[in-house]
């Protein structure tokens, strides 16, 4: 298996910034590795909620993950702003890859990526189901070529 290699922010379709916090660093002077999947669930559920795609409440699908990974190139800690990139990698029938990059302040270069897979289900079967019709546009508006 080859070392990814960092993308650069021109990579992704979408941008959201997160503050870092105090509390986010470990004993190690860096933020703690379970941090930057966080950040993860924060792009992604930040752009669809951005997209009126995810009402937390009673929307009748839900996206559930089930599989994601992190690669790490290079350290970020608290005072720094992660501006947190976001594209659509691929789309299934029930499920979309995400991939997010994580940029250390004005760095073009990620210091953290990686992927998170979401699988659509009915809200009260949790059985996979078709992505709604508006979700499949607005994620194809993301998507990059594989």
């Amino acid at each position: 298996m080859s070392k990814p290699v960092p993308q650069g922010r021109g990579d992704y379709r979408y941008l959201r910034d997160i503050t870092t916090r105090w509390m986010d660093n470990d004993v190690y002077g860096h933020v703690n590795n379970v941090i930057y999947y966080s950040w993860f669930d924060t792009v992604v559920n930040g752009w669809l909620l951005e997209q009126n795609l995810l009402d937390l409440e009673q929307c009748p699908t839900v996206g559930l993950v089930v599989d994601t990974h992190c690669s790490y190139f290079s350290s970020i800690s608290f005072p720094d702003l992660v501006r947190a990139g976001l594209r659509v990698a691929s789309l299934g029938t029930s499920s979309v890859r995400y991939e997010v990059g994580l940029f250390a302040n004005d760095n073009q270069a990620a210091s953290a990526q990686g992927h998170f897979v979401h699988v659509y289900v009915d809200r009260v079967t949790r059985r996979p189901v078709p992505l709604p019709a508006e979700l499949r546009r607005a994620l194809e508006s993301i998507q990059v070529a594989s």
